[in-house]
């Protein structure tokens, strides 16, 4: 099975939960990975600058229309929703999901739509129910369900409530996340 993209959701918390991923990500990874960060609506580019520090894959916040790339990182642009649609990316102000705009749902079923089997959706750190709709999503189009072991997580709620709800694949730490996407991708 090749994967076409790799879509990360998280909320409070993901800063270092992201960093630690990024870190343990060779420089050669080879799927386009998009990230969902819940922040606030006029936070600055400065979540970009800082994964930077932890990764030679090159991120990028995503501006209308942009390629999706290979060996490429993508974060949603602070208060627009990410979507995926065939080769590039979509940004909407839509209403806000799970009180979120960014919203990680949105973004999850949006990849399901486009790639479905060749999805892997990963679920961080935080502390509400975003995700999970977008998670079933990537399953029920056959694609593969990562889940940040919950004792790992600054905030567990998230994470939870994405095993409670789906069948998913393996739950793990930041760092076997990590490997696990090394092994799926290469």
């Amino acid at each position: 099975m090749s994967f076409k993209i790799v879509v990360i959701g998280t909320s409070l918390g993901g800063l270092s939960a992201l960093k630690i991923l990024l870190v343990n990500l060779p420089p050669d990874f080879p799927v386009p990975i998009a990230i969902v960060q819940h922040r606030h609506k006029e936070s600055s580019n400065t979540l970009k600058e800082l994964l930077q520090e932890s990764t030679s894959l090159l991120i990028r916040e995503v501006e209308d229309k942009d390629e999706i790339l290979p060996k490429y990182i993508y974060l949603a642009p602070a208060n627009y929703h990410l979507l995926v649609e065939l080769g590039h990316f979509a940004l909407s102000t839509d209403e806000l999901v799970s009180y979120a705009r960014p919203s990680i749902d949105v973004l999850f079923e949006s990849a399901a739509d486009i790639y479905t089997e060749q999805v892997i959706g990963v679920i961080l750190t935080g502390a509400n129910q975003d995700g999970v709709q977008g998670l079933k999503k990537i399953k029920a189009r056959g694609g593969l369900a990562i889940v940040q072991e919950p004792a790992t997580s600054e905030s567990y709620v998230m994470p939870q409530a994405a095993i409670s709800a789906v069948a998913v694949d393996w739950i793990l730490t930041l760092k076997d996340i990590a490997s696990q996407m090394v092994k799926l991708c290469h």
